[in-house]
């Protein structure tokens, strides 16, 4: 990313310092100036929920592609680059028109205040109006209703993956109230698949959507996605699927494909495209075995493995859980840096039973990160011996000289993913 982008996001960021404060209003207004670009993008699949959402938007960006469609597609949060949330008929970004399009939404929004996910997102579209595709695959960025995302009238299909606790501070205290959030995308006739749900999630999800007669394609109702050996077979009224298994690591994502396969399957496509989005599906920071840079050849140097995964709720703490209790054993060793504004208990319970420590660390360059020592007695709290180290780097070395052989694994937060990924992607 070059420096005139570095700088013209760091203005940006200052248009709005306050708390979030969620509202469509300024974002509007915005585009009203810029001539609603967001009317004129490709049509688009609106996918919001809490866990998932990155992962269900990679497959079904591989099946599309592998359709000759051209699709971009946007996602929050960046890893290592800001280009990477933006993607242009296939490609990301480039430095060179991300810089323009961002310089030219700052001169439009002409220091009104508004938040930087806002000004962004409509940059975002302006990119998405102005370069020819075939279809826009949006991810939410908080919520629903009031997401920033949520200004597009007329999408051509939602999706909504697993819905859990989170962001309660902006979306609500019960898992009722944020799926009456994350269903605000649903808009009137326009067809929705949803993931597999806890019961009270889904009635508010299928109560807003016979209000509106969207029609719904509802995991365990309508399809289903199931592993049966080496294979993911998945079925639905219009028959039976034998696929290969996800390219992504873990026993979630046979739900994040399967949830994938049936929007595919909604937008008319079959065997061929489903199979190219379980083999060609690329999602990184979500349990990828890392393969190069300095803190590979650290672990390296103890014959240990290293692996990244950004999961950061109590969902992803469950997920990350269940994917090492799957995978060959061999001791693993966390290392672990969080939010402040995450529930770290909840993220640390299911994590006791899979791992035999867990090295805690702040965040780098972030202002919210939990000191490392709150992290680690959180971990200690859950049954997980803790300590903690200066850094990532310091964490692997000590732990790879202390445990020979182990496996590694970075997590708690896609912003310390990030930051690892800048220098060991």
């Amino acid at each position: 990313m070059s420096d005139a982008t570095d700088a013209i996001l760091a203005r940006l960021t200052a248009l709005h310092p306050k708390v979030i404060d969620l509202s469509l209003d300024r974002l509007t207004a915005l585009l009203a100036d810029l001539g609603n670009p967001q009317d004129a993008i490709p049509p688009v699949i609106h996918i919001a929920g809490t866990n998932g959402k990155g992962s269900t938007q990679a497959y079904l960006r591989a099946g599309l592609e592998a359709a000759g469609l051209r699709v971009h597609a946007y996602t929050s949060p960046h890893l290592a680059y800001f280009n990477e949330r933006i993607r242009l008929a296939g490609d990301l970004i480039g430095d060179a028109a991300l810089a323009a399009v961002l310089a030219e939404v700052e001169a439009v929004n002409a220091g009104r205040p508004i938040t930087f996910f806002e000004i962004t997102t409509a940059a975002a579209f302006l990119a998405f109006a102005r370069t020819p595709a075939d279809v826009t695959l949006l991810e939410v960025g908080l919520g629903g209703r009031l997401d920033a995302t949520n200004v597009v009238g007329a999408p051509r299909l939602t999706v909504i993956t697993p819905v859990s606790i989170d962001h309660t501070q902006y979306l609500g205290e019960t898992l009722a109230e944020i799926a009456g959030e994350k269903a605000g995308i649903l808009k009137r006739g326009v067809p929705c698949v949803v993931a597999r749900q806890q019961d009270e999630a889904l009635a508010v999800i299928e109560a807003r959507a016979a209000r509106l007669g969207c029609p719904l394609a509802v995991a365990g109702q309508h399809w289903t996605a199931a592993r049966e050996g080496d294979a993911l077979v998945y079925q639905d009224e219009r028959g039976l699927l034998d696929l290969p298994l996800p390219a992504l690591p873990g026993p979630f994502q046979i739900d994040n494909a399967g949830t994938a396969i049936a929007a595919l399957r909604e937008l008319g496509y079959g065997q061929a495209e489903a199979a190219a989005a379980m083999t060609r599906v690329e999602w990184p920071a979500r349990m990828q075995r890392l393969t190069r840079g300095p803190l590979v050849e650290a672990a390296q140097a103890g014959g240990c493995e290293l692996w990244l995964d950004g999961g950061h709720n109590p969902a992803g703490g469950a997920a990350v859980a269940a994917t090492l209790a799957a995978m060959p054993p061999r001791p693993t060793h966390l290392i672990c840096g969080m939010l402040n504004t995450k529930d770290v208990a909840g993220y640390m319970a299911p994590l006791a039973a899979v791992a035999e420590s867990l090295t805690a660390v702040a965040i780098p360059g972030e202002a919210n990160t939990l000191p490392a020592e709150t992290t680690a007695a959180a971990a200690r709290a859950a049954g997980l011996p803790a300590g903690t180290a200066a850094d990532a780097g310091a964490a692997v070395g000590a732990l790879a000289a202390a445990h020979p052989g182990a496996r590694l694994l970075i997590c708690g937060s896609l912003y310390l993913a990030g930051r690892v990924l800048r220098e060991n992607g």
